[in-house]
Protein backbone atom coordinates (compact mmCIF):
# COMPACT_ATOMS: atom_id res chain seq x y z
CA UNK A 1 0.00 0.00 0.00
CA UNK A 2 2.54 2.72 1.09
CA UNK A 3 4.69 1.37 -2.21
CA UNK A 4 1.69 2.27 -3.99
CA UNK A 5 1.39 5.86 -2.62
CA UNK A 6 4.68 6.05 -3.53
CA UNK A 7 4.46 5.78 -7.30
CA UNK A 8 1.57 7.63 -7.50
CA UNK A 9 3.69 10.79 -5.59
CA UNK A 10 6.38 10.45 -7.60
CA UNK A 11 4.14 10.98 -10.98
CA UNK A 12 2.17 13.70 -9.65
CA UNK A 13 4.77 16.15 -8.66
CA UNK A 14 6.72 16.62 -11.52
CA UNK A 15 3.21 17.60 -12.71
CA UNK A 16 2.76 19.91 -10.03
CA UNK A 17 6.14 21.99 -10.37
CA UNK A 18 5.30 22.22 -14.03
CA UNK A 19 2.12 23.77 -12.61
CA UNK A 20 3.71 26.54 -11.05
CA UNK A 21 6.87 27.44 -13.18
CA UNK A 22 4.81 28.10 -16.26
CA UNK A 23 2.66 31.20 -14.80
CA UNK A 24 5.95 32.65 -13.59
CA UNK A 25 7.69 32.41 -16.99
CA UNK A 26 4.73 33.63 -18.88
CA UNK A 27 4.58 37.15 -16.47
CA UNK A 28 8.01 37.77 -16.72
CA UNK A 29 7.77 37.23 -21.01
CA UNK A 30 4.88 39.54 -20.40
CA UNK A 31 6.91 42.06 -18.15
CA UNK A 32 9.88 42.09 -20.98
CA UNK A 33 7.37 43.52 -23.77
CA UNK A 34 6.05 45.94 -22.47
CA UNK A 35 9.41 47.74 -21.47
CA UNK A 36 9.95 50.68 -23.52
CA UNK A 37 12.95 50.95 -25.92
CA UNK A 38 14.92 54.64 -25.81
CA UNK A 39 15.77 56.76 -28.97
CA UNK A 40 17.59 59.72 -28.87
CA UNK A 41 17.27 62.81 -30.85
CA UNK A 42 18.81 63.48 -33.99
CA UNK A 43 20.44 66.81 -35.77
CA UNK A 44 22.28 67.93 -38.39
CA UNK A 45 23.50 71.32 -39.64
CA UNK A 46 23.92 72.44 -42.99
CA UNK A 47 25.07 75.82 -44.71
CA UNK A 48 24.64 77.20 -47.90
CA UNK A 49 27.85 78.04 -48.24
CA UNK A 50 31.37 76.87 -47.20
CA UNK A 51 32.99 80.59 -47.98
CA UNK A 52 32.76 84.20 -48.18
CA UNK A 53 34.68 87.10 -48.97
CA UNK A 54 36.02 89.71 -46.49
CA UNK A 55 36.06 92.33 -49.69
CA UNK A 56 33.97 95.30 -48.81
CA UNK A 57 30.84 95.07 -50.41
CA UNK A 58 30.13 91.63 -51.52
CA UNK A 59 27.57 89.50 -49.57
CA UNK A 60 28.96 88.38 -46.15
CA UNK A 61 26.26 85.96 -44.75
CA UNK A 62 25.37 82.20 -45.16
CA UNK A 63 21.91 80.74 -44.32
CA UNK A 64 22.13 77.41 -41.27
CA UNK A 65 19.62 75.05 -41.72
CA UNK A 66 19.29 72.52 -38.77
CA UNK A 67 17.18 69.48 -38.85
CA UNK A 68 16.39 67.52 -35.69
CA UNK A 69 13.62 64.77 -34.94
CA UNK A 70 12.85 64.17 -31.51
CA UNK A 71 11.30 60.13 -31.54
CA UNK A 72 8.71 60.87 -29.05
CA UNK A 73 7.09 63.99 -30.68
CA UNK A 74 8.28 66.42 -27.65
CA UNK A 75 8.93 70.31 -28.73
CA UNK A 76 12.74 71.05 -29.37
CA UNK A 77 14.21 73.97 -28.36
CA UNK A 78 17.02 75.80 -30.59
CA UNK A 79 20.17 77.87 -29.42
CA UNK A 80 22.48 79.19 -31.63
CA UNK A 81 25.81 80.50 -30.76
CA UNK A 82 29.16 81.61 -33.02
CA UNK A 83 32.90 81.76 -32.58
CA UNK A 84 32.26 84.97 -33.70
CA UNK A 85 30.10 86.86 -36.00
CA UNK A 86 25.95 87.71 -35.02
CA UNK A 87 23.07 85.44 -35.96
CA UNK A 88 20.17 86.61 -37.30
CA UNK A 89 17.10 84.63 -36.61
CA UNK A 90 15.52 82.13 -34.49
CA UNK A 91 14.55 78.10 -34.65
CA UNK A 92 15.79 75.67 -37.30
CA UNK A 93 16.89 78.33 -39.98
CA UNK A 94 18.63 81.61 -39.19
CA UNK A 95 21.42 83.69 -41.33
CA UNK A 96 25.11 83.81 -40.06
CA UNK A 97 26.37 87.46 -40.98
CA UNK A 98 30.31 87.63 -41.13
CA UNK A 99 30.83 91.29 -41.99
CA UNK A 100 33.58 92.90 -41.17
CA UNK A 101 35.40 89.76 -40.16
CA UNK A 102 39.30 89.05 -40.81
CA UNK A 103 39.93 86.26 -43.16
CA UNK A 104 40.42 83.11 -41.31
CA UNK A 105 37.59 80.12 -40.30
CA UNK A 106 34.88 80.55 -37.88
CA UNK A 107 32.29 77.99 -36.67
CA UNK A 108 28.62 77.96 -35.68
CA UNK A 109 26.80 75.55 -32.91
CA UNK A 110 23.54 74.14 -32.39
CA UNK A 111 22.29 73.26 -29.43
CA UNK A 112 19.09 71.45 -28.71
CA UNK A 113 16.63 70.14 -26.14
CA UNK A 114 13.84 67.62 -26.17
CA UNK A 115 11.68 65.96 -23.93
CA UNK A 116 10.39 66.15 -20.63
CA UNK A 117 11.37 67.36 -17.28
CA UNK A 118 12.35 63.96 -15.98
CA UNK A 119 14.18 62.60 -19.62
CA UNK A 120 15.67 65.70 -20.88
CA UNK A 121 17.98 65.55 -24.03
CA UNK A 122 20.10 67.59 -25.14
CA UNK A 123 22.26 67.07 -28.64
CA UNK A 124 24.49 69.27 -29.76
CA UNK A 125 26.81 69.91 -33.51
CA UNK A 126 28.61 72.87 -35.43
CA UNK A 127 29.65 73.92 -39.09
CA UNK A 128 32.08 75.82 -39.77
CA UNK A 129 32.77 78.90 -42.91
CA UNK A 130 35.83 80.19 -43.88
CA UNK A 131 36.22 84.10 -44.65
CA UNK A 132 38.61 84.29 -47.32
CA UNK A 133 40.81 87.04 -47.94
CA UNK A 134 39.91 89.83 -50.52
CA UNK A 135 42.25 89.13 -53.81
CA UNK A 136 44.50 91.93 -54.42
CA UNK A 137 43.28 94.23 -56.75
CA UNK A 138 46.36 94.91 -59.54
CA UNK A 139 46.68 98.21 -60.32
CA UNK A 140 46.26 98.86 -64.31
CA UNK A 141 47.75 101.98 -65.92
CA UNK A 142 45.06 104.46 -66.99
CA UNK A 143 44.43 105.49 -70.96
CA UNK A 144 46.40 108.30 -71.19
CA UNK A 145 46.67 110.58 -73.93
CA UNK A 146 48.83 113.81 -75.32
CA UNK A 147 47.23 116.49 -77.52
CA UNK A 148 50.13 118.03 -79.27
CA UNK A 149 49.69 121.96 -79.86
CA UNK A 150 49.04 122.58 -83.37
CA UNK A 151 49.62 126.04 -85.47
CA UNK A 152 53.68 126.31 -84.17
CA UNK A 153 54.60 129.95 -84.24
CA UNK A 154 58.40 130.17 -83.95
CA UNK A 155 59.78 131.41 -80.79
CA UNK A 156 55.92 131.58 -78.92
CA UNK A 157 55.06 129.07 -76.02
CA UNK A 158 53.18 125.72 -76.79
CA UNK A 159 50.81 123.84 -74.92
CA UNK A 160 50.23 119.82 -74.20
CA UNK A 161 47.46 119.21 -72.58
CA UNK A 162 46.49 115.66 -71.70
CA UNK A 163 43.29 113.30 -71.55
CA UNK A 164 43.33 110.71 -68.76
CA UNK A 165 40.50 108.08 -68.21
CA UNK A 166 39.92 104.07 -66.85
CA UNK A 167 41.72 105.50 -63.38
CA UNK A 168 41.75 102.92 -60.79
CA UNK A 169 39.43 103.36 -58.19
CA UNK A 170 41.38 104.91 -54.82
CA UNK A 171 44.07 105.92 -56.64
CA UNK A 172 44.56 110.07 -57.07
CA UNK A 173 46.62 110.41 -60.25
CA UNK A 174 49.93 112.64 -59.79
CA UNK A 175 51.13 114.46 -63.00
CA UNK A 176 55.20 114.21 -63.98
CA UNK A 177 55.87 115.97 -67.25
CA UNK A 178 59.73 116.64 -68.48
CA UNK A 179 60.69 117.30 -72.18
CA UNK A 180 63.14 116.71 -74.22
CA UNK A 181 64.00 120.37 -75.04
CA UNK A 182 62.99 124.08 -73.96
CA UNK A 183 61.20 124.66 -69.97
CA UNK A 184 58.11 124.38 -68.75
CA UNK A 185 56.69 127.54 -67.48
CA UNK A 186 53.33 126.88 -66.58
CA UNK A 187 51.56 123.94 -65.36
CA UNK A 188 53.72 121.30 -63.86
CA UNK A 189 51.73 118.50 -61.46
CA UNK A 190 48.66 119.59 -63.33
CA UNK A 191 46.95 118.33 -66.57
CA UNK A 192 48.47 121.00 -68.73
CA UNK A 193 51.55 122.33 -69.41
CA UNK A 194 52.99 125.73 -70.95
CA UNK A 195 57.09 124.98 -72.83
CA UNK A 196 58.86 127.86 -73.78
CA UNK A 197 60.28 127.19 -76.83
CA UNK A 198 62.72 130.13 -77.65
CA UNK A 199 65.37 129.93 -79.90
CA UNK A 200 64.56 126.01 -80.60
CA UNK A 201 63.45 126.74 -83.92
CA UNK A 202 64.00 123.36 -86.24
CA UNK A 203 63.85 121.63 -83.15
CA UNK A 204 61.79 118.79 -81.87
CA UNK A 205 60.41 118.94 -78.88
CA UNK A 206 59.06 115.20 -77.07
CA UNK A 207 56.83 115.79 -74.30
CA UNK A 208 56.39 112.87 -72.03
CA UNK A 209 53.37 112.50 -69.03
CA UNK A 210 54.52 109.83 -66.58
CA UNK A 211 51.54 109.21 -64.32
CA UNK A 212 52.53 108.94 -61.08
CA UNK A 213 50.88 107.19 -57.87
CA UNK A 214 50.49 103.73 -59.49
CA UNK A 215 53.32 100.79 -58.75
CA UNK A 216 54.31 101.01 -62.77
CA UNK A 217 55.39 103.24 -65.00
CA UNK A 218 52.25 104.54 -67.16
CA UNK A 219 54.37 107.28 -69.85
CA UNK A 220 52.31 109.00 -72.98
CA UNK A 221 54.67 111.59 -75.17
CA UNK A 222 53.90 113.48 -77.77
CA UNK A 223 56.36 114.77 -80.10
CA UNK A 224 56.07 117.82 -82.16
CA UNK A 225 58.45 119.91 -84.58
CA UNK A 226 59.37 123.74 -84.37
CA UNK A 227 59.45 124.93 -87.75
CA UNK A 228 62.55 127.07 -89.43
CA UNK A 229 61.93 130.25 -90.16
CA UNK A 230 61.39 130.93 -94.02
CA UNK A 231 65.00 132.29 -95.19
CA UNK A 232 64.77 136.09 -96.02
CA UNK A 233 66.77 138.63 -97.95
CA UNK A 234 68.73 141.27 -95.67
CA UNK A 235 69.95 145.00 -96.11
CA UNK A 236 73.40 144.92 -95.40
CA UNK A 237 73.86 148.68 -96.41
CA UNK A 238 72.89 151.79 -98.10
CA UNK A 239 74.61 154.69 -99.13
CA UNK A 240 74.51 157.68 -101.82
CA UNK A 241 76.59 158.53 -104.79
CA UNK A 242 79.93 158.72 -102.52
CA UNK A 243 83.40 159.02 -102.81
CA UNK A 244 85.52 155.96 -104.41
CA UNK A 245 87.31 155.02 -101.39
CA UNK A 246 84.24 155.36 -98.55
CA UNK A 247 82.87 152.98 -101.59
CA UNK A 248 84.99 150.53 -101.32
CA UNK A 249 85.27 150.56 -97.60
CA UNK A 250 82.06 149.82 -97.63
CA UNK A 251 82.45 146.60 -99.98
CA UNK A 252 84.71 145.02 -98.49
CA UNK A 253 82.56 144.80 -95.22
CA UNK A 254 79.93 143.71 -97.71
CA UNK A 255 82.97 141.16 -99.29
CA UNK A 256 83.26 139.55 -95.43
CA UNK A 257 79.42 138.55 -95.37
CA UNK A 258 79.29 137.03 -98.22
CA UNK A 259 82.53 134.67 -97.62
CA UNK A 260 80.55 133.96 -94.33
CA UNK A 261 77.90 132.43 -95.91
CA UNK A 262 79.07 130.55 -99.39
CA UNK A 263 75.40 129.55 -100.58
CA UNK A 264 73.67 133.19 -100.25
CA UNK A 265 73.26 135.38 -103.01
CA UNK A 266 74.47 139.20 -103.51
CA UNK A 267 72.09 141.93 -104.91
CA UNK A 268 73.17 144.67 -105.50
CA UNK A 269 70.25 147.11 -106.36
CA UNK A 270 71.27 150.75 -107.90
CA UNK A 271 68.70 153.81 -107.55
CA UNK A 272 69.00 156.44 -109.94
CA UNK A 273 68.71 159.89 -108.55
CA UNK A 274 66.04 162.76 -110.94
CA UNK A 275 69.04 164.81 -111.55
CA UNK A 276 71.69 161.85 -112.76
CA UNK A 277 73.46 161.61 -115.75
CA UNK A 278 72.67 158.56 -118.32
CA UNK A 279 74.55 155.98 -117.54
CA UNK A 280 75.40 156.57 -113.88
CA UNK A 281 73.43 153.24 -112.99
CA UNK A 282 75.00 151.07 -114.97
CA UNK A 283 78.24 152.60 -113.96
CA UNK A 284 77.69 152.38 -110.38
CA UNK A 285 76.57 148.58 -110.59
CA UNK A 286 80.18 147.81 -113.28
CA UNK A 287 81.80 149.32 -110.48
CA UNK A 288 80.92 147.35 -107.18
CA UNK A 289 80.53 144.39 -109.38
CA UNK A 290 84.20 144.45 -110.40
CA UNK A 291 85.87 145.60 -107.38
CA UNK A 292 83.75 142.43 -105.51
CA UNK A 293 84.92 140.08 -108.20
CA UNK A 294 88.41 141.29 -108.63
CA UNK A 295 89.28 142.50 -104.87
CA UNK A 296 87.24 139.88 -102.74
CA UNK A 297 87.22 137.13 -104.77
CA UNK A 298 83.19 136.98 -105.09
CA UNK A 299 82.02 134.67 -107.75
CA UNK A 300 80.80 136.42 -110.34
CA UNK A 301 77.75 134.05 -110.34
CA UNK A 302 76.77 135.08 -107.19
CA UNK A 303 75.98 139.02 -107.71
CA UNK A 304 72.95 139.91 -109.27
CA UNK A 305 72.44 143.30 -110.04
CA UNK A 306 68.80 145.50 -109.99
CA UNK A 307 67.64 148.73 -111.40
CA UNK A 308 64.82 150.50 -108.60
CA UNK A 309 62.65 152.83 -108.61
CA UNK A 310 63.95 156.77 -109.04
CA UNK A 311 65.01 158.87 -105.87
CA UNK A 312 66.16 162.49 -105.20
CA UNK A 313 69.74 161.29 -105.50
CA UNK A 314 71.50 158.12 -106.69
CA UNK A 315 71.10 155.49 -103.78
CA UNK A 316 73.01 151.83 -103.87
CA UNK A 317 71.32 149.00 -101.53
CA UNK A 318 73.43 145.90 -100.70
CA UNK A 319 71.46 143.23 -99.71
CA UNK A 320 72.33 139.32 -99.19
CA UNK A 321 69.85 136.54 -99.58
CA UNK A 322 70.18 133.21 -98.15
CA UNK A 323 69.60 129.84 -100.78
CA UNK A 324 66.12 129.48 -100.60
CA UNK A 325 64.93 133.03 -100.34
CA UNK A 326 62.61 134.96 -102.26
CA UNK A 327 64.64 137.70 -104.54
CA UNK A 328 64.00 141.02 -104.07
CA UNK A 329 61.75 142.93 -105.84
CA UNK A 330 62.67 146.70 -106.09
Amino acid sequence: MFRSQSRLIGYLLPIALAAFILPVEVSAQKTKQTTPVYAPASLSLTSDSSAVSACAGVPSQVRLNARASSPGGYPIRYRWSTSAGRINGDGPAVSWDLAGLAPGVYKAFMDIETGTNGEECQVFTSTTVEVKPCPQVRPVCPNVEIICPTNIVIDQPLKFSSNISRITSGIEPIYNWSVSAGTIIEGQGTSTIKVDTIGLSGQTINATLSMGGYTMDCPASCAVSIPVPEPKCRKFDEFPDISRNDEKARLDNYGVELQSDPASTAYIIVYPGRSGRSGDVQRHATRIVDYLVNSRAIDAQRIVTLVGGTREGLMVELRTCPQGATPPNP
